[in-house]
């Protein structure tokens, strides 16, 4: 449990914090090399941060799983190790480099897809809104409450629900 705590803090302070500032003065300063450094490091931290959720489901009971990845966190983040930089030249870019364009068209059929979906559920929940504010206003609150019809219903049917009414032409009192 300790272990864990103070992996969650280093990987906080050392793997996201100290980067996000530094990437912020990389920008500040339009320093190409610096910007192209810290573009790499976030890839792989990414990728880290994905492969995390899989390894400690899984992997996480394996003696000094927490001390092995906070070293790895802060070897990736070491100017001396260049450990990000490594790993991105190495095995991140020529990976995605040869699935680019299989990458892009997953991409772009999971936005058309998402589009859809979102735009079935919104029809779907104004279906459901739309029906519950229909059989609320025809249920009514009391004996004196007004009715409205709904397409389904006919006038006799809204007559005989009507408490104390009685068929006819309306009277004013």
């Amino acid at each position: 449990m300790v272990s864990w705590m103070i992996c969650r803090l280093v990987v906080l302070v050392f793997g996201m914090l100290c980067p996000a500032y530094a990437s912020y003065k990389a920008v500040k300063t339009k320093n190409i090399r610096e910007y192209v450094r810290w573009m790499m490091y976030w890839i792989v931290f990414a990728l880290f941060m994905a492969a995390e959720i899989v390894t400690d489901i899984f992997i996480s009971w394996f003696p000094f799983y927490y001390e092995i990845k906070m070293a790895f966190v802060l070897w990736l983040l070491s100017p001396y190790t260049k450990g990000a930089s490594l790993l991105y030249r190495k095995f991140v870019h020529p990976s995605l480099s040869r699935h680019e364009k299989e990458i892009d068209a997953y991409i772009v059929q999971a936005k058309e897809r998402s589009y859809e979906t979102v735009l079935s559920f919104g029809k779907r929940g104004l279906n459901i809104a739309a029906s519950a504010a229909v059989q609320a206003a025809t249920k009514g609150t009391g004996l004196g409450a007004c009715r409205t019809a709904t397409p389904r219903m006919s006038v006799g049917q809204i007559l005989r629900q009507s408490p104390g009414r009685e068929p006819g032409p309306e009277r004013s009192p």
